[in-house]
């Protein structure tokens, strides 16, 4: 098709819809979408989801508002405000700020405990305002970065102390102390030696950083809760944090690393934290009895530190470097591992001791010793192909797929093979999954299954843009058109076109919220499609059970390859009946299919 500038108006809407219309035999059909006949080109293309406008972020709370609470609505605003580059804000907060503080009444009411309270209109915004502003500041924003958003008038609010250190300080130390009893009671002899040294280090002040150095499955994050209620029910502040959103779902209180932490991105022998003197963080910090960090290393600072992980997981990415660059980048070759005490976890807790032993070369062994063998290395490996060096291992016949024809149906058949009577079922749909190296099949093994849940797929399709700050040329967008944008796909960047179903598993791609559960990594069930949000039920992390509204953001994609920098609007989320072996730690699945 010729090229339309977006100048032509009309025109180049009209050009827009013929790459997503299908056979239309009328100019009606080309402006119809889910049964509407729009008037214009503009507005088709704005309900397909191909425009970018804030009347999109208007029907989103507009929708949301029909299910979702307060607090859930002004966690949506707020992503809003991070991650979707408004145009408006102002207008966005004056249309919906009444519906965000629906709840603040009710809230002030249980605080005072004075039932009869009644706030007025203007204090309620100012209330709502302050969540606002709470909200933001995990993200290291707050409500001034955003022109349009009124004034927080602190006279209304009495929120003068840190509120870091409050958070931190408001546990129910009677329930940690009996979660921590119980616990304890059901350590190994090795999680109970980690648990008495550091506990003792603590108490006694000694300092020291200690590494506990175990498989997946050993109950590193059954001793970190342990620890963490012990110390917490004396009043001590635990900060426990993990390398990747999931992981941080998994402890009591956690957040990310980067977060926690205020580390840069992209780190170098140049980079630091950005924490300055005399903020709540630093104070958080000068408190802090203890920071666990789960599956990486960290740097040494004035506090007790008790890090963990898994050598057999997945090593350093070292971009364009090979296996002598890996391995040096790793937390043994740091001059603070010297000094760092090591305990090893071998007992592993999660594979149940009653598994059946497996044959491998005519001998008998454990399913678990195998497991952990092959991580060790100590498993004979073989060569094939044009490989030089040996590194293929033979896989058990108890636990190979043994098929006949096509091999992706014949996992399918056999992780999901109950899923046209069991796809309502929460626990079956968390507790199964595929696991494979590459997203291609990643794609393909979901979308097979997909076809297989009895109801009627949404068509969601991005805006795609080329950032003006990257552009260097202004014929860049006749260069780069719609259509081609739309044909890129990127590692950690959702498809132009994705599909969900209602009762379909979905994984976020990012960190949206990760107080909330939702982190790069977790799991939901799709509950309703909306034209620009999907409302989720979280299956996985610390959240499990809560609902909450995902709306389209923009990303761009880390390759730097290209001339230009891809703008995407998408949903952040991927159908996950199958995932990445990287997507998968820190996630136990009871059926799995590699």
């Amino acid at each position: 098709m010729v090229y339309a500038h977006p100048a032509s108006q009309e025109r180049f809407y009209l050009r827009l819809l013929l790459n997503f219309v299908v056979g239309p035999k009328s100019f009606e059909e080309i402006r119809t979408v889910d049964g509407v006949v729009y008037p214009t080109y503009k507005e088709a293309c704005f309900y397909r989801g191909l425009l970018e406008s804030d009347k999109e972020w208007h029907v989103a709370l507009g929708d949301a508002s029909l299910c979702a609470n307060a607090a859930q609505l002004r966690d949506l605003f707020v992503t809003l405000l991070v991650f979707c580059e408004i145009i408006n804000v102002g207008e966005l907060w004056a249309k919906h700020w009444t519906a965000l503080a629906d709840d603040i009444e009710y809230k002030r009411r249980k605080i005072s405990n004075i039932p009869t309270l009644t706030i007025k209109a203007d204090d309620k915004q100012m209330l709502a305002l302050e969540e606002v502003n709470n909200l933001l500041k995990q993200y290291g924003k707050k409500n001034s970065d955003y022109p349009g958003l009124p004034e927080l008038n602190t006279a209304t609010t009495s929120k003068y102390r840190n509120e870091l250190l409050v958070e931190e300080m408001m546990y129910d130390r009677e329930r940690l102390k009996l979660k921590a009893a119980t616990n304890l009671d059901r350590l190994n002899q090795m999680q109970h030696t980690v648990f008495q040294t550091i506990i003792h280090s603590v108490e006694s002040s000694l300092g020291g950083m200690y590494f506990v150095y175990g498989s997946g499955g050993t109950g590193k994050t059954f001793l970190w809760s342990t620890i963490i209620s012990k110390l917490r029910s004396e009043g001590k502040i635990v900060l426990a944090v993990a390398s990747s959103g999931i992981a941080s779902l998994l402890l009591d209180g956690g957040r990310t690393a980067h977060s926690r932490f205020k580390i840069p991105i992209d780190v170098d022998e140049f980079s630091c934290c950005d924490i300055r003197q005399n903020i709540y963080l630093a104070e958080l910090i000068c408190s802090t009895s203890l920071a666990i960090w789960d599956e990486a290393p960290m740097h040494h600072c004035g506090i007790h530190v008790l890090l963990g992980g898994d050598f057999r997981q997945t090593l350093p990415v070292v971009p364009k470097k090979g296996r002598e660059d890996i391995v040096a980048s790793s937390i043994t070759k740091s001059p603070l591992w010297q000094s760092c005490h090591v305990f090893p976890l071998l007992e592993n807790m999660r594979i149940e001791k009653n598994v059946p032993l497996v044959m491998i070369d005519g001998r008998s062994v454990a399913f678990r010793d195998w497991v952990l063998a092959l991580g060790d290395g100590s498993e004979p490996t073989f060569l094939l192909g044009d490989d030089p060096d040996p590194s293929w291992i033979k896989i058990l016949d108890e636990v190979r797929v043994n098929h006949k024809g096509d091999a992706l149906e014949a996992i399918i058949n056999e992780i999901y093979g109950e899923l046209h009577h069991m796809h309502g079922d929460i626990e079956y749909l968390r507790d199964r999954a595929i696991l494979t190296p590459h997203n291609k099949f990643v794609e393909s093994a979901n979308n097979e299954v997909l076809k297989r849940l009895p109801r009627d797929s949404k068509v969601y399709k991005s805006c795609d843009g080329i950032c003006k700050a990257s552009s260097s040329s202004v014929v860049d967008e006749a260069l780069y058109p719609p259509e081609y944008l739309n044909s890129l796909r990127f590692s950690g960047v959702p498809n132009h076109e994705i599909q969900i179903k209602a009762g379909a598993p979905i994984m976020l791609l990012c960190n949206l919220n990760p107080k909330k559960g939702l982190c790069n990594g977790t799991r939901l069930i799709v509950t309703r499609c909306y034209p620009f949000l999907i409302e989720a039920l979280i299956i996985t992390g610390n959240k499990i059970g809560e609902t909450t509204c995902i709306p389209r953001i923009n990303m761009s994609p880390a390759d730097k390859t290209f001339p230009f920098l891809l703008k995407r609007k998408q949903f952040t989320v991927v159908v996950s009946y199958a995932m990445t072996i990287n997507k998968s730690q820190s996630q136990t699945v009871k059926n799995v299919g590699l």
